[in-house]
């Protein structure tokens, strides 16, 4: 076994540093999208929590003789949507069908187009110009050998 990269991570024949730099700016900004998108589903488990207790709350507040306050918390909050017309699972169906898919596609054609569907060259080229051959933790793949310590 060698300590090279493997196939799937180096550049193909013929493609420039422009092109490389380009992917990798590229695939650091849908790294951002999928984090917003973590954000939007964490903001959706949060509304869930939300709404069920909310719902205990009120009911509660009745049951502790506020029945006016209770039916403004029934009427005003329970069951509302958190933007117009929707729901928090409804936002996140138009993020994930909309500008997530749309995001996700672009970045998956400029793969195939430019570099064969490779993922990751930028990346993979950074590690290979700052590990240090041989020395254990600086391995070029999980299956390579674990060198020396150097």
């Amino acid at each position: 076994m060698t300590d090279e990269r493997d196939p799937e991570h180096r550049r193909p024949a013929g493609v420039s540093d422009e092109t490389v730099e380009a992917l990798g700016k590229l695939s650091a900004a849908l790294d951002h999208v999928e984090d917003a998108r973590g954000h939007l589903y964490a903001f959706h488990r949060l509304m869930g929590s939300a709404e069920s207790t909310l719902e205990e709350a009120t009911e509660l507040v009745r049951a502790a003789g506020h029945d006016d306050l209770a039916d403004a918390l029934d009427r005003d909050a329970l069951g509302a949507n958190p933007l117009p017309g929707m729901w928090s699972f409804q936002m996140v169906e138009a993020f994930d069908d909309g500008f997530y898919a749309r995001a996700k596609g672009l970045h998956q054609r400029a793969l195939d187009e430019l570099v064969e569907g490779r993922r990751h060259i930028f990346e993979a080229e950074m590690k290979e110009l700052r590990r240090t051959h041989g020395r254990t933790g600086h391995e070029a793949t999980p299956g390579t050998p674990s060198g020396r310590e150097g």
